[in-house]
């Protein structure tokens, strides 16, 4: 009997840590990445403003050759919006909408994964020397649960490197 009252102790006593250290863990999680594109913002811009176009360099949709895209509003800029679904477990469901536009330096994002939750994606567009350097943002609020929190330690790790396929995909094709 003793010894299930010390097992009790100790998994009451983890469990009281891991939700502790979890609250201590920030709620928004950001991640980013940059590329720099041999071309002035004015050719990148219409590949990030354009969610019809940003489908031609996505890391994702091109995971599922049968993911059903539906466009809604305007082809570009605020409003323009796209819902996707796939089976794929990496694509899922969700859509994504422009919500905020300045020609040839930012668009703003927000996604919408259904019970996964909801963030917002920028591209930030800024003339270089050397062409474009364009950085992609992720923002999400992670919630009050510690359990969020936690997840939110892996978000760089799991959207870091599709953020750079992505770029590198969207260099590909204004330089090519």
């Amino acid at each position: 009997m003793r010894f299930v009252k010390r097992a009790i102790t100790f998994l009451f006593v983890i469990a009281v840590v891991f939700a502790a250290g979890g609250m201590l863990l920030p709620r928004n999680v950001n991640v980013t990445r940059s590329i720099q594109i041999d071309a002035p913002p004015e050719e990148v811009f219409p590949h990030v403003n354009s969610l019809k176009a940003a489908a031609e360099w996505s890391p994702w949709l091109a995971r599922d050759p049968d993911v059903a895209l539906t466009y809604e509003g305007p082809d570009e800029g605020v409003g323009a919006k796209l819902a996707w679904a796939s089976d794929h477990p990496n694509v899922g469901t969700g859509s994504q909408e422009i919500i905020a536009s300045d020609d040839n330096q930012r668009v703003e994002t927000a996604l919408d994964f259904g019970q996964m939750g909801t963030a917002n994606a920028t591209y930030v567009l800024e003339a270089t020397s050397l062409g474009t350097q364009i950085t992609w943002g992720l923002g999400v609020d992670m919630g009050f649960g510690p359990m969020g929190r936690w997840f939110g330690l892996m978000m760089d790790g799991q959207v870091g490197p599709d953020y750079e396929t992505g770029l590198q995909n969207l260099k590909e094709l204004v330089e090519g």
